[in-house]
């Protein structure tokens, strides 16, 4: 009985590990490439921004700094919870590329910093991560995939608009 009891478990803790690999073998490959990009993508604003609290000498960008830092940590933490129920591991960073964008970034003082960081990160970033995300709302496979992008390419409109005002002002101020 005993013997049975356990055969038994083992079927099923093996049916168990053999769903969660599937789940991640299920998941079409340009929906795992999506998590991973969005993530690459929000830590690199988090770092970013983070930057800009220290280096930033306009309080606009230190404000646009702080709602980035709020805002990308909320979806973030979205993310992992998506990417973890579907078994799939995502990246914990910025990529190599963004890696060395951030450091051309922190070489910036002053305004020039904050003119760099509103049209780098502000913009320019946010336009990949809205064309990134539009993307997935069309053609993403998975249905909680296509949720969390279309949930989120709201927010990420809204700061673009955001960046692109306060990248006009960097601008401007010289």
């Amino acid at each position: 009985m005993l013997k049975r009891h356990l055969k038994t478990a083992g079927i099923a803790a093996l049916g168990m590990l053999m769903s969660s690999s599937l789940l991640a073998a299920d998941l079409a490959r340009a929906d795992k490439n999506f998590l991973e990009a969005a993530a690459h993508a929000g830590h690199t604003e988090v770092e970013a921004s983070k930057l800009a609290q220290t280096k930033a000498v306009s309080s606009d960008v230190k404000s646009f700094a702080d709602t980035m830092i709020k805002d990308h940590t909320k979806v973030g933490e979205e993310l992992d919870q998506l990417a973890a129920s579907k078994n799939v591991k995502i990246p914990t960073e910025p990529s190599l590329t963004q890696k060395a964008k951030l450091k051309m970034l922190g070489a910036y003082d002053g305004a020039n910093f904050d003119k760099h960081y509103a049209k780098d990160i502000g913009v320019d970033a946010h336009e990949d991560a809205v064309k990134l995300f539009s993307k997935a709302v069309k053609d993403a496979k998975d249905p909680d995939v296509k949720a969390f992008a279309e949930k989120t390419l709201p927010g990420l409109t809204h700061h673009l608009e955001m960046a692109k005002k306060l990248a006009s002002q960097t601008t401007a101020a010289k």
